[in-house]
């Protein structure tokens, strides 16, 4: 029971600790060499990505058009992101502007000896074998590659989150403490003065078989 007790509680946070490593936004610094549009054909991974232009929802398509966005870090890596919008689902990112962000993102692009470093914020994972990439949400210039972005909004959303769940295990402790604990007891001194009067009974039967062995 104890070995279920925790594979279910690791398996809970790992969960937890991935949708939000998915979901919270990301800044890389990268040097943008080109855009494109492709027609991807959706089928495993579905899930990791948005939907269509808000403005042509409707039935839902196993191919469509979706746009990307060509990069490479200053260490010479490149990296591949989408611009999709996000619409009203999820993650709440109400991005609506999908085709504005693309041009912006073409007129940015610079070669590798003129290099335009710019700053994309964006959320999702890359992984390569199942053809995953992490979703562009917004694009700003910046000086240099030692650019260092501070992720504001995860740091107030984390402790915000941090200091919801601590409240919750706080209030959660002192019902058990008030509640569930006096009953466990009960119920433990229940069974304690039901054993004790089982084994009262035994004696008692035992001392009589124990005056007919004397006879």
């Amino acid at each position: 029971m104890v070995y279920v007790k925790w594979v279910f509680t690791i398996t809970f946070w790992v969960l937890f600790v991935s949708v939000l490593h998915y979901t919270l936004p990301q800044h890389d610094v990268v040097r943008i060499v080109g855009t494109d549009v492709r027609r991807v054909d959706f089928g495993e991974n579905s899930l990791f990505w948005a939907q269509q232009d808000t403005a042509q929802e409707g039935a839902t398509r196993i191919n469509r058009d979706v746009r990307f966005v060509e990069t490479f870090y200053e260490n010479g890596r490149p990296m591949v992101f989408r611009n999709e919008d996000t619409g009203w689902g999820w993650p709440p990112y109400f991005k609506l502007d999908s085709s504005n962000l693309q041009a912006e993102l073409t007129d940015l692009a610079s070669t590798k000896a003129d290099p335009q470093w710019v700053v994309l914020r964006h959320y999702g994972w890359r992984n390569e074998f199942y053809s995953i990439y992490p979703n562009t949400v917004a694009v700003k210039p910046v000086d240099g590659p030692d650019y260092s972005a501070i992720n504001w909004f995860n740091i107030v959303f984390l402790t915000l989150l941090a200091a919801f769940f601590w409240a919750i295990y706080v209030r959660w402790r002192r019902f058990r403490k008030a509640r569930i604990d006096p009953v466990i007891e009960d119920m433990e001194d229940s069974l304690y003065a039901a054993g004790d009067a089982i084994s009262e009974k035994r004696s008692g039967m035992r001392r009589w078989l124990d005056t007919w062995k004397k006879k």
